[in-house]
């Protein structure tokens, strides 16, 4: 499956006054870098795939919508995969981006 297209112009347009943002294609989807670390994806197996703080993992997971992500199989704290859709509104959409966007912020500079 290829990532949701209108799903990534959300994205790009909620990020578009986001200093440091990068498009990168991967994991399938189409990734968001931001200062070299990826935020957020329009993942190719539809919904977001994000990256989160992992110590918030436990709590973000308890949202609806949210689950941890599963990297051969198994899951992974810090990474999130959210079933966002074309009726998700954009700021719920944007909740989820400030998340991946404020963590990354933390990782300092290109990796």
């Amino acid at each position: 499956m290829a990532y949701d297209v209108d799903l990534a112009d959300r994205l790009r347009e909620l990020l578009s006054g986001e200093p440091g943002v990068v498009e990168k294609r991967m994991f399938g989807g189409l990734a968001f870098m931001v200062d070299g670390h990826m935020a957020v994806s329009a993942s190719g197996q539809g919904g977001l795939l994000l990256r989160v703080d992992p110590d918030r993992t436990d709590a973000l997971v308890r949202e609806p919508r949210a689950s941890r992500f599963v990297m051969r199989g198994r899951e992974a704290d810090g990474w999130l995969r959210v079933d966002i859709d074309a009726l998700a509104t954009d700021e719920e959409l944007g909740r989820w981006v400030r998340h991946g966007v404020g963590y990354a912020r933390t990782l300092g500079g290109e990796p």
